[in-house]
Order: structure tokens, then C-alpha cells, then sequence
């Protein structure tokens, strides 16, 4: 084996260390330029019956089309989706906002479902969807509307899908979620993850649970777009709407809902505002 001087040796290690930067920057890769690109491209799309988001299962970027897109547009969607480099997948059934009608609430001639009771201090309040709080001002505990439970004081639709009525009766108001029957005591607020167990209540449905299949997702009702959703593989119908998403083991709610395609018969699939986010925008907390 041929031997070189240690100084020699030396020198050489000195200039290779001295050739590699010492903190590499780093590059993004491909995948996120990819994802970036789908997402910039799909941010465009107002079609009704359509959502799109990252499916956690492939990595990739997912747009959806439901049964009432017409086969002229989903060519044209499946033409943009191959442009941004997405995967266009049919979602049978109609994406709609669940407003008909936690436990049923009424008002501007519809049904809702309750997602929780919040508070500012000594004021009491309770979330629900926005598309449910823009339809009236004054909401009730009875479809014959004559237990008035309060007044509407924020509203928030599309774009977000959330809205804030203030108490103004003595009708009691406990932190908790109506199991049908009984009540699972609501411990706090948090962030959904996918894979997630969870369950929902509606007053059209009662409880129904599933698991996390999705988030950050933008959903295109025929009402307007709602962005930032959590995406389930829960059921839900006309009504439930409003009602909220939870943790069954911990009591922790996570989101309200927003809308859905399917049903309850034949499965569906479900996507929910996320219960942070209200806080923040109203500046209130869980009891």
C-alpha cells in the first residue's frame, strides 16, 4: 500500500472542508414545488360540487368532484387537475350545506344542530355554522319557535363557516355534547390529525364517529367556498348541520360541520370547520 506524508494528509482534509459550505441551505424538493403548483392551480376552481385538498393516504393533491358536476365540466376539471400535476377523484352523492338542522336549533325557518356553548367572561354564547346563523337573527330551542335561546352576533359565511349567538334566556347551557340520549362533558378545545378517532352529533342523525381523513381542505357549495376544512369519513344529513365534531375517549371538541355528500344510509363524507379558529375569530373559550 502506497503511503503519503501526514502532512500532505493534512492539507487535503483542510481542502475538502474548506470546498463544502459549512450550513447548506436547504432546497426544496420536488414534492413541494409539485404541491405548491396543484394548489395555485386548484385555488381557481369555483365549480359547485367540487373540493380539493391533500389526500393523506397518497401525499397527493386531490380534487373531487361530486354527482352533479355535468361530464362537460369534469373534463375540463380532470384537464386542469392533469395540468397541476392533481388526481381527480368522483365523490358519489351532492355536496351540500346541511341546513334543515349537539341538539336541534331553530330559526330563519330552518333546523340546525348546536356545536357548543362558549363564553366571554360572563357571557355566554354558542357556535354553530355560519350558513345556518345567516339565515336568521334570533334562534330557538323549539321548531314552533317559542323558547327563544338568543340573538345572532356574529356570522361568518363562505369563506369560513361559523357563527356566535349570544344567550338571552335562562334556558340551561351545559359544556357538553347531547349523545342521544345522555351527554359526553366537553373538556376543551383542540386540532384535528388525520387517522384521528372521532364521532359527531347532529339533531337529524344523532352520533355517528369515523376517523380523520383530511385537512386543510377547500370545499365549493354552491353557496360559496369554504376553506380550511377538516375532511371525515362520517355520514350526516339536512340538520345536522352546525353540530360538533369531538373526541368520544376525551371529551375534546375539534370542529362544527359544515356540509357533506352522501348520507347516512349508503355512507358519506363530511367536512367541518375547525373549533380553534371560531375561538380565535370571537375571541371566546370552552366553559
Amino acid at each position: 500500500m502506497r503511503r503519503f506524508p501526514l502532512a500532505l494528509l493534512l492539507l487535503a482534509a483542510l481542502l475538502l472542508g474548506l470546498s463544502a459550505p459549512a450550513h447548506a441551505a436547504p432546497t426544496p424538493t420536488p414534492a413541494d414545488a409539485d404541491a405548491d403548483r396543484a394548489a395555485t392551480a386548484l385555488a381557481q376552481i369555483r365549480t359547485t360540487g367540487t373540493a380539493w385538498g391533500i389526500d393523506p393516504a397518497t401525499g397527493r393533491m386531490t380534487l373531487t368532484v361530486d354527482d352533479t358536476v355535468s361530464a362537460r365540466d369534469v373534463a375540463a376539471l380532470r384537464a386542469t387537475a392533469a395540468r397541476a400535476g392533481a388526481v381527480l377523484r368522483h365523490e358519489p352523492g351532492e355536496l351540500r350545506l346541511l341546513i334543515a338542522g349537539g341538539q336541534a336549533i331553530y330559526g330563519g325557518g330552518g333546523r340546525c344542530s348546536l356545536g357548543a356553548n362558549v363564553r366571554s367572561g360572563s357571557t355566554y354564547y354558542f357556535v354553530t355554522a355560519g350558513h345556518c346563523t345567516a339565515a336568521g337573527a334570533t334562534w330557538y330551542a323549539n321548531s314552533a319557535q317559542t323558547t327563544v335561546l338568543g340573538s345572532r352576533v356574529g356570522s361568518s359565511f363562505p369563506g369560513n363557516d361559523y357563527g356566535l349567538v349570544r344567550y338571552t334566556s335562562l334556558v340551561a347551557h351545559p359544556s357538553a355534547v347531547y349523545t342521544y340520549p345522555g351527554l359526553v362533558t366537553i373538556n376543551g378545545a383542540g386540532n384535528a390529525y388525520v387517522g384521528q378517532t372521532v364521532c359527531r352529533s347532529g339533531s337529524t342523525t344523532g352520533v355517528r364517529c369515523g376517523t380523520v381523513t383530511g385537512l386543510n381542505v377547500t370545499v365549493n357549495f354552491a353557496d360559496g367556498a369554504v376553506t380550511g376544512l377538516i375532511r371525515t369519513n362520517i355520514c350526516a344529513e339536512p340538520g345536522d348541520s352546525g353540530g360538533p365534531l369531538y373526541v368520544p375517549g376525551t371529551g375534546v371538541v375539534l370542529g362544527i360541520l359544515s356540509g357533506g355528500s352522501g348520507n347516512c344510509t349508503t355512507g358519506g363524507t363530511t367536512y367541518y370547520q375547525p373549533i380553534v379558529e371560531i375561538l380565535a375569530a370571537y375571541g371566546v373559550t370552552i366553559p
